[in-house]
């Protein structure tokens, strides 16, 4: 073969071997990036904190869908029956109860923070000046109404049977010095029923959302304390799915110090990370 037309060869492997990388390069630039989705439930319209780690998680690409329901029960069931793959607006305590209830398998997979019961009123500014027979509204769910119930007593106004634990009912007063007059009520409604009882005892996400500050607004705010620990918020899926790789990515990109400071901020200090 003469030298020019070995040149000739050589030139054509060569712009071939170029043309064929191209095509491979082009193929793959071509190739979308799969985004993972998760469903994640929560209570309320304010979810500062999970906004920011959904951000956070797009450049990980995967989409956290915030699925928001207005009760706390709702999330416990969506995660039951697969509507949501995770649900973050929780006591332990609260969803542990429902659990046993209702047969389910809500499982904890991470803590996210403490938030403070508050005592709430527009007729008075401190809990001393609460007269005889006043009326006070209680969240009416099992953990719910323990807890307000349990805070009543720490501030002083009842006293409680000892033997029913963390899980008081109204007919486990044992005392009641001041004839309170007990109203029942959705925890949703508690914040709304404040212009037609004297105080009113309303968990913090919803006295967020009804525009009260807890740590400035509360009459009376729940002690933290060694016995807090049932009422730490939790990031739950269902048992089966508890050590999903995906999952954990959410609870790594919410556990941070970046999310501790947009807590602090969103809720003014009223919510205690706990991780």
């Amino acid at each position: 073969m003469s030298k020019r037309l070995k040149y000739v060869v050589g030139v054509i492997a060569v712009l071939s071997s170029v043309v064929l990388l191209g095509g491979c390069a082009s193929k793959e630039s071509n190739e979308e990036v799969v985004e993972e989705t998760v469903r994640l439930g929560v209570v309320g319209e304010i979810n500062e904190p999970w906004e920011y780690v959904q951000k956070e998680l797009k450049k990980e690409n995967i989409h956290l869908e915030l699925v928001k329901f207005t009760d706390y029960r709702q999330p416990i069931t969506a995660l039951e029956d697969g509507s949501i793959d995770l649900h973050s607006a929780l006591t332990e305590i609260f969803m542990d109860n429902i659990n046993e209830e209702a047969g389910y398998t809500n499982t904890t997979i991470a803590y996210t923070t403490l938030n403070p019961l508050g005592i709430y009123s527009e007729k008075i500014e401190d809990i001393a000046q609460l007269e005889d027979g006043a009326a006070v509204a209680i969240p009416n769910d099992v953990s719910n109404e323990s807890r307000a119930l349990l805070l009543l007593q720490t501030a002083g106004l009842i006293e409680l049977d000892e033997s029913k634990g963390y899980l008081p009912s109204v007919s486990d007063i044992t005392s009641n010095p001041k004839q309170l007059e007990f109203k029942s009520l959705e925890s949703n409604q508690t914040a709304r029923a404040l212009q037609d009882v004297t105080i009113s005892l309303v968990n913090n996400g919803m006295a967020v959302d009804a525009g009260l500050v807890p740590t400035e607004d509360a009459i009376y705010l729940e002690p933290v304390s060694e016995t807090s620990t049932p009422y730490y918020n939790v990031i739950a899926a269902r048992a089966e799915e508890k050590d999903s790789e995906l999952y954990q990515k959410v609870v790594a990109a919410y556990q941070t110090e970046a999310v501790k400071e947009v807590i602090a901020e969103s809720s003014k200090k009223s919510s205690i990370p706990v991780w």
